[in-house]
This record gives structure tokens, C-alpha cells and sequence, in this order.
């Protein structure tokens, strides 16, 4: 269906979701959509207040809960407090933001767009009936995986190739959970999504003018969040095979369907390989 929208949404009824970063952009969006057509959906947000203020503008059945990506100690809290659920959507994510490290030491990007979600996916796992939704992007095609130095410990920081190794380890991390899924015979599916570009409060945190006049601009030409979580409520909600990639067509706007990725996304070693390092990192292993 070349034209599907949220408006083409299935009955969710009497099933759950979780969204991580639903208090703004596309996560609000999703969580919103998914909410009305019936699913009970978890907003899973660092700032409570942000969360609450989100759900109120929600119908249907929305509860909010306090996961920190950037803090392990809450992303295992957070999975301890989930019984079952159905969909699990990684969306929560920084870009290009000056030099930080997470609670656990990690450089912040890296952090939070993958080894937060990496940690949260694994350990909800035995409780997830259906698939794990991951939201990545085109800057994945400037992204290269250090593995020496994936935390941007020895070399000199870059937010933006920073931000492109995060986003390009997102779509490593679906491909690879999708093999072990599939050899352990298990009926969950890892999709990824990317939204195109569209403006959202993503934009503008690189602390460095150039960078922010340059979204400010780009963010004219952009899509809204609605278009962008089109693509993740279409990798959530059709009947999509394991590993795919959804977009638009025409990489920022067009018709969502199952899209294309780097050379880099698809190179099976470097995700087995980051697969391992990101268990060694975060202290949490595939459980199936």
C-alpha cells in the first residue's frame, strides 16, 4: 500500500507497546497513534514531568514509566518492571551533541542510540511476543564502527561521524538480533526505520553555530514528525519481514516502504563483532 498512513492503523487492542523517548517528535507521535487505535502503551521517558504532559495529550490507555538510557542501572530497573509486552520500539535518541559520557562511562551518542537500547532490548526479550522496532537514519551512511574505539576514547571527538556510528550500529544491531532470533527459532522480529528528515527537538544540540544555523535551515525544507513516525508505525504495525528497513522512497520524503541501506549495514562480521562488544560493555547477553 504505496499510500498508507497512520489513518490505516489496525485495531491494537488487548496488546502493549512500549515506546522509549514518547514525551516529544516522533516517540510522541508513535506512542499517540498507537494509543488510539487501543494498545496499552508505555512511555518510557527520563523526564516524568515531559512524559506526563505528553500522555495527557493522548487518548486511550497510556501510562508512563522512567527508563534513562543513559544509565544502566535504570534500564534494568525499568525491564524488571515489565511483565509482557507485544512491540517494543527503540526510538528514544541524541544527535550530535557536544562530548559527554553516560552514567557507565560511555560517550553519550553511542550510549544512548545503541547500548542503552541494546541492554533494554535483551533483557525484555523473553517477554516480547512480537517485534523490536529500531529507529536509525540515512546519517547511518556516514557512520564507520570502531571497534578499538567505539566510545571515543582515542581519538578526537566528532559529533557528527559520532552520531552516524550510533545510527549505523543501530541497523548492525537489528540485522545481528534478527540471526540469533532465527536460529533460536523464535517468531520475534527486529525491524529498523528510519524517519527521512523531518523537524524535531533532535535538531539544534550540537552546541556549535555552524551546526546549529545549518539545522535551522535544513529544518525548513524538513518533514513534520507526523510523516517521520509514519515510518516507524509502518515497521510496527505491517506484516514486514525480520531485518528489513523502512522508509520513505525517496530517502527524505515519498510513499514508506522497505528501503535500502550502506554496504557497512550489511557486513555481517563487524555486526557479530559489535553484537560482542556491546554484551562485553554492558554486562547483558542475548537471552534466548
Amino acid at each position: 500500500m504505496s499510500d498508507w498512513t497512520a489513518a490505516d492503523l489496525p485495531s491494537f487492542a488487548g496488546r502493549t507497546v512500549i515506546v522509549t523517548g514518547a514525551n516529544s517528535g516522533l516517540g510522541l507521535v508513535t506512542a499517540r497513534e498507537l494509543a488510539r487505535v487501543g494498545a496499552t502503551t508505555i512511555l518510557a521517558v527520563r523526564n516524568l514531568d515531559k512524559g506526563r504532559a505528553a500522555a495527557d495529550s493522548m487518548s486511550g490507555d497510556v501510562e508512563v514509566r522512567r527508563l534513562d538510557l543513559q544509565d544502566l542501572s535504570s534500564v534494568r530497573e525499568f525491564a524488571d518492571g515489565v511483565d509482557s509486552v507485544d512491540v517494543l520500539v527503540n526510538n528514544a535518541g541524541i544527535m550530535a551533541v557536544p562530548y559527554a559520557l553516560t552514567a557507565d562511562g560511555f560517550e553519550s551518542q553511542i550510549g544512548t542510540n545503541h547500548l542503552g537500547h541494546f541492554a533494554l532490548t535483551n533483557l525484555l526479550l523473553p517477554k516480547i511476543s512480537d517485534r523490536v522496532v529500531t529507529v536509525s537514519s540515512m546519517m547511518h551512511l556516514f557512520g564507520r564502527i570502531n571497534l578499538n574505539d567505539l566510545n571515543w576514547k582515542s581519538r578526537p571527538y566528532l559529533a557528527w561521524p559520532a552520531y552516524g556510528q550510533s545510527k549505523l550500529a543501530n541497523l548492525l544491531f537489528t540485522s545481528e538480533l534478527q540471526r540469533r532470533l532465527s536460529r533460536a527459532g523464535s517468531p520475534v522480529r527486529a525491524v529498523a526505520a528510519h524517519p527521512g528528515y523531518s523537524a524535531t527537538n533532535l535538531q539544534g544540540h550540537s552546541g556549535n553555530p555552524l551546526g546549529e544555523k545549518i539545522a535551522r535551515a535544513g529544518n525548513r525544507m524538513a518533514t513534520d514528525a507526523d510523516f517521520g513516525a509514519r515510518q516507524t508505525l509502518y515497521a510496527v504495525a505491517r506484516d514486514v519481514a525480520g531485518d528489513s528497513f523502512i522508509g520513505p522512497r525517496f530517502t527524505m520524503f515519498g510513499p514508506t516502504v522497505t528501503t535500502w541501506r550502506s554496504p557497512l549495514a550489511r557486513n555481517r562480521t563487524t555486526a557479530a563483532q559489535l553484537w560482542t562488544l556491546s554484551e562485553q560493555l554492558t554486562g547483558v547477553e542475548f537471552p534466548l
